[in-house]
């Protein structure tokens, strides 16, 4: 599945919020997709659209400078509509990359796996 983010915003940890790590988009048409977790919480929320959130494990984001790729696991598919893969590309040049990476590893501390492929 693809994604074409207008915007990525992020959040590493919400202080209002009871910590949560939160990270989220809109592509053109206005449809939302949202990552969420609160610092005590062992799932991830996922949210794709007008969709309920799902609660999500054991899954993997890999990030570079123009895509952030979502891979589920197999029983995890029907939270994309079959699909196990979330592509969503954006503009780096609107974003604070070191932002979204301590996001990540926020979100995926102990329920999934983040690789990074930015330039260091």
């Amino acid at each position: 599945m693809q994604f074409q983010a207008s915007q990525l915003m992020v959040n590493p940890c919400d202080d209002e919020e009871d910590n949560m790590a939160l990270l989220c988009c809109h592509d053109a048409d206005g449809k939302l997709f949202m990552l969420t977790r609160m610092a005590d919480d062992n799932d991830v929320e996922l949210t794709l659209g007008e969709e309920d959130p799902c609660f999500v494990r054991d899954f993997k984001i890999t990030l570079d400078d123009k895509t952030l790729l979502i891979e589920l696991a197999a029983e995890d598919g029907d939270v994309l509509n079959g699909d196990t893969e979330l592509a969503i590309t954006y503009d780096s040049s609107a974003v604070d990359l070191p932002e979204v990476e301590e996001t990540l590893r926020n979100i995926l501390d102990g329920t999934g796996i983040y690789v990074s492929h930015l330039p260091r």
